[in-house]
C-alpha cells in the first residue's frame, strides 16, 4: 500500500493565525510519505519495543512459606499436605505452604529475572517509523483511527515556524481553533474516564484517548504551550518514535508539522535515490509493487500473451458397478444366452 499523498508533490504551509487559512508558501512533500505502509510490521515492532518500558516485579521469595507446618502422613483419611503445627487456635491443623491452601505460596512464583526487554532490529524499527509517518499523510487512515479532522485544510498539515515560539497555552488553544483541530482536543476531554483495573491504586487512575501530535524542529516554548492540553503531545522531529506515531500499534495519528520539521524529513530518512544524511547508509524502503492493481496487471496484454492456454482434462463418466443377478439389463449385457434361459 502506498500513501495517497504521492500524487501531491507540494504541500501548502498554513499560518497560525489571521483571517484566512490560505497557504503562505509551499514545501516539497518528503519521500517518506510515499513509503510502504505495513500494518503487520508496525504491530510487531510496537508490541516488542513497548515491553522495554516495563519494570520488573515479583512476589517475595518467602511469601506463603513462613509458617511451621508439616504433613500428618497417612492413616487419618485426610489429605497429606502440610498442616500448621500447634494447638489451642483455629489455625492449627489448617493446610499451609502449598499453592492449593489458603495463605500458602503461589504456584510458580514470579521472578525478577524474567526476560522483560526485547531487542528489535534497527532497520525493522526504522521501517515501522517510515510506515507510521506515511500513514499520517492519508486522511482516510487518520479519520479511521478516530481523529476529528473534518475542518482542517489538508493532510498532512504543515504550519509556519511561528508555532515553535508560542509559550502560552491560551495561544496554543487559539491556534488549534484557528486551524480546525480544536474539535479533536475536545473529543479527548470527553473520553476521560476511570481506568478499569488495579492501576487506579497506582497513581494512574484516569485514562483518555490521544489527540494531535505536534512535531517541531526547535523548542522555543512550544512544549510549555501544549503540555497542559489534554491528549496533545509534542515531539522533536529528530526523536520521532513509533509509540507516539502509532499509539496502540494503530496507524494514522493526526500530526501537525512545523515547516522546518517537515523539510528535515528528507535529511533524516532519505529518499529512494539518495541515502539519509543522518543515518549512516540508510535508504528509504521501496514498495514491493509500484502498481497494486492486480486485476489490471493480470489482464494486461503483455502478461496474457505470455501465459499458456487453458488445459482441458478428459473427465471420465463415473461407472457404477451393479449386481447382474439382481439387475436384468446388466445380466443381458454380460450374458444374453443366460438371460434368455432365465427369462423362459
Amino acid at each position: 500500500m502506498i500513501g495517497k499523498t504521492a500524487t501531491r508533490p507540494m504541500i501548502g504551509v498554513r499560518p497560525i493565525s489571521g483571517e484566512t487559512k490560505e497557504p503562505i508558501g509551499e514545501v516539497k512533500l518528503p519521500a517518506v510519505f510515499t513509503a510502504p505502509i505495513r500494518p503487520y510490521l508496525v504491530r510487531f515492532v510496537h508490541t516488542n519495543i513497548a515491553k522495554n518500558r516495563r519494570q520488573s516485579y515479583a512476589v517475595k521469595s518467602t511469601a506463603g512459606e513462613w509458617l511451621t507446618a508439616h504433613s500428618w502422613g497417612t492413616g487419618r483419611a485426610m489429605a497429606r499436605l502440610a498442616r500448621v503445627s500447634g494447638s489451642g487456635t483455629g489455625r492449627n491443623g489448617q493446610g499451609a505452604l502449598s499453592s492449593m491452601a489458603r495463605g500458602g505460596r503461589m504456584f510458580a512464583p514470579t521472578k525478577v529475572w524474567r526476560k522483560w526487554n526485547r531487542k528489535v532490529n534497527t532497520n525493522l524499527r526504522r521501517y515501522a517509523i517510515c510506515s507510521a509517518i506515511a500513514a499520517t499523510g492519508v486522511a482516510s487512515i487518520v479519520m479511521a483511527r478516530g481523529h476529528k479532522i473534518a475542518k482542517i485544510p489538508e493532510v498532512p498539515l504543515v504550519v509556519s515556524d511561528a508555532l515553535e515560539s508560542i509559550k502560552k497555552t491560551k495561544e496554543a488553544e487559539k491556534f488549534l481553533e484557528f486551524i480546525g483541530a480544536l474539535r479533536d482536543v475536545e473529543k479527548v476531554k470527553d473520553t476521560k474516564r476511570v481506568r478499569a483495573g488495579q492501576g487506579k491504586m497506582r497513581n494512574r487512575k484516569y485514562v483518555t484517548k490521544r489527540g494531535p501530535l505536534i512535531i517541531y524542529s526547535k523548542n522555543d516554548g512550544i512544549k510549555l504551550a501544549f503540555r497542559n492540553l489534554p491528549g496533545v503531545e509534542t515531539c522533536n522531529v529528530n526523536k520521532l518514535n513509533l509509540l507516539s506515531l502509532a499509539p496502540g500499534a494503530h496507524l494514522g495519528r493526526f500530526c501537525i508539522f512545523t515547516e522546518s520539521a517537515f523539510k528535515m524529513l528528507d535529511d533524516i530518512y532519505g529518499t529512494w535515490e539518495e541515502l539519509s544524511k543522518q543515518k549512516t547508509g540508510y535508504k528509504l524502503p521501496e514498495p514491493t509493487m509500484v502498481n497494486t492493481d492486480l486485476e489490471r496487471l493480470i489482464n494486461s496484454d503483455e502478461i496474457q500473451s505470455a501465459l499458456n492456454g487453458p488445459k482441458h482434462h478428459r473427465v471420465r463418466a463415473k461407472v457404477t458397478k451393479k449386481n447382474p443377478f439382481t439387475n436384468k439389463p446388466i445380466m443381458k449385457n454380460l450374458n444374453p444366452l443366460l438371460f434368455e434361459k432365465m427369462k423362459n
